[in-house]
């Protein structure tokens, strides 16, 4: 567990004891608010809660759990991200839903409190779309990459292998200090929100993995709003909607003028402190990156590394 997460435990009522909030189910389906901080699906040798977990839990209470009839995943949402998500009840439903998810999802929107860039001149439009591709280190995260990394002469091959990502987005309100997005995806990557707005400059706060330099709500503000799709067998045309915290916006319009520094960056200003050989620039600087010695470096410091010199550190 990221220190960060233990950092921030006692401010979370909840952690650890999350629980989902059925929108809806019926025999094919099940869609449910999922909190933040719990795992969508299990991954091998984790033993945390999932949401798939605790739904197959109330599916025994309420007697309608069996080999047959139980919660099978279509698709993810990242632990730090709460808002609406869908399960198959049968393997035959997860089949159909999954062949046709692209034509059966009319509309799945996202809301994001993002920092602003500290450069005024990367500020985006109002609305666009985003469409760098995206690699990914060695811990799985996605990011992009920059221009140095890139091949510089027709026919070399690029350091990284990428992907194909397309985030369309529009910019709800824009305060001093953070901006509120609406966005939705093209294409479903990994990190893919996380990844193409931090790639702007907009890093979401609450990021840890995308250095955030705020994490005013001890969360990452990202929010799965919206899902509108066709039921997989019905056809009739259905809409899940579960706002954010009114808070975010309130937050973008006011701005945050008396940040407080986030635990991971108070972790590692720790570590420099006490002479274990790292250095990070401190907050309100434009850039926070680690300089790194020549020592080899253990599994707890290379996790406090920049996503990219990890991933650089392993090429």
């Amino acid at each position: 567990m990221k220190n960060s997460t233990i950092a921030k435990s006692p401010a979370k009522k909840d952690f650890g004891k999350e629980h989902i909030e059925i929108l809806y189910e019926d025999e094919y389906i099940c869609v449910i608010n999922k909190p933040t901080g719990l795992l969508s699906v299990p991954y091998p040798g984790s033993r945390a809660r999932t949401a798939q977990q605790l739904l197959e839990d109330l599916m025994r209470k309420n007697g309608t759990f069996n080999n047959k009839h139980k919660p099978f995943p279509v698709h993810r949402l990242d632990r730090d991200t709460s808002g609406v998500m869908m399960f198959a009840l049968t393997e035959t439903a997860q089949k159909k839903i999954m062949d046709s998810w692209h034509q059966m999802v009319t509309e799945r929107l996202y809301h994001a409190v993002a920092e602003n860039p500290k450069n005024k001149i990367l500020l985006l439009p109002p609305e666009g779309l985003i469409d760098d591709e995206l690699a990914f280190n060695s811990h799985n995260i996605g990011f992009v990459p920059k221009e140095a990394d890139k091949p510089k002469h027709k026919g070399e091959n690029s350091p990284f292998k990428t992907v194909a990502a397309r985030t369309n987005y529009k910019i709800l309100a824009a305060g001093p200090t953070h901006s509120l997005f609406q966005l939705s995806l093209d294409t479903g990557k990994k990190n893919q929100i996380r990844a193409h707005l931090a790639g702007k400059g907009y890093p979401l706060a609450g990021d840890e993995n995308y250095r955030a330099r705020t994490d005013h709500f001890g969360r990452l503000c990202l929010h799965a709003r919206t899902l509108e799709f066709n039921h997989p067998f019905t056809g009739k045309h259905m809409k899940f909607e579960v706002p954010e915290s009114e808070e975010w916006l309130t937050y973008v319009q006011k701005g945050d003028s008396h940040p407080v520094t986030p635990v991971w960056i108070q972790e590692l200003n720790r570590q420099f402190d006490n002479g274990a050989g790292e250095h990070f620039h401190k907050q309100g600087q434009e850039e926070q990156t680690l300089q790194l010695g020549p020592k080899r470096l253990s599994k707890k410091e290379k996790a406090h590394m920049n996503f990219i010199e990890q991933g650089k550190r392993r090429r």
